[in-house]
């Protein structure tokens, strides 16, 4: 397993990109991330400018403002999640809970609304980057958990497969499931789980975790709307069922 000070170092090596119409928001981060030690920046000021350097550059992590000049930021998320599965942040100024559902499910893993703090973004998106670094390099996991029958995760290479086809999952997605089913038959609060996986107080969470849990559903139940492996229990959490082989 890496050292702290290693995992620290690989981070600050990790390309940001930035995307955001108003040069002196874009200007204002990449000014911040690069005092804060990061090295590799990019910067769109469009839709299309995003998509084109997230194929060409291949981001470990995504700031998305949702006010675009031409496509809006939740189209381009959901354009950039059919090739990549790095961290996205949206930036917006609305604030309203339908807003945020609405970019969480798009494929956005956290969502900052405006006017917000400089540093705030960045101990941000270090949490996603720090998350994902420890999801995917912690060999103390077990390499293979296999839930049922047919679906099987890969904890140690961060891979989800169901009938031996492998499905794709955003970083938050993959940090709820792997914490499930490491606790598998265990009931696990909305609090604990966003804790865990957000690394953050879970003060009005709920949401947040209950968009990320249908989409997983929506992944690996036969049928979301009745689910038999990941299981809502009233009032308490969510419980992910393991089944014998």
């Amino acid at each position: 397993m890496l050292g702290q000070n290693e995992i620290y170092e690989n981070l600050l090596e990790k390309k940001i990109l930035l995307v955001d119409d108003e040069k002196d928001i874009g200007d204002l981060l990449e000014k911040v991330l690069k005092k804060d030690g990061f090295k590799n920046i990019l910067k769109a000021s469009s839709g299309q400018e995003a998509i084109y350097l997230c194929k060409r550059h291949q981001p470990d992590a995504i700031v998305l403002d949702i006010m675009l000049p031409d496509i809006d930021g939740i189209e381009v998320c959901k354009k950039i999640r059919e090739f990549s599965y790095c961290p996205i942040m949206f930036l917006s100024s609305k604030n309203d809970d339908i807003d945020k559902i609405l970019g969480l499910s798009s494929g956005g893993d956290d969502y900052i609304t405006k006017p917000f703090s400089p540093r705030e973004i960045v101990f941000r998106i270090k949490a996603q980057l720090r998350r994902q670094q420890y999801d995917c390099s912690n060999k103390n996991n077990v390499k293979q958990q296999i839930i049922s029958n047919n679906l099987k995760i890969d904890t140690d290479g961060c891979r989800v497969f169901k009938n031996d086809i492998e499905l794709e999952f955003t970083a938050r997605e993959f940090g709820l499931l792997r914490y499930l089913a490491e606790n598998p038959n265990k009931i696990i609060s909305k609090e604990r789980l966003y804790e865990q996986v957000w690394g953050e107080d879970s003060v009005g969470c709920g949401n947040t975790v209950m968009v990320h849990i249908r989409h997983i559903r929506e992944k690996i139940e036969d049928d979301p709307t009745n689910p038999k492996l990941l299981q809502t229990v009233k009032g308490l959490g969510y419980r992910l069922v393991k089944r014998d082989s």
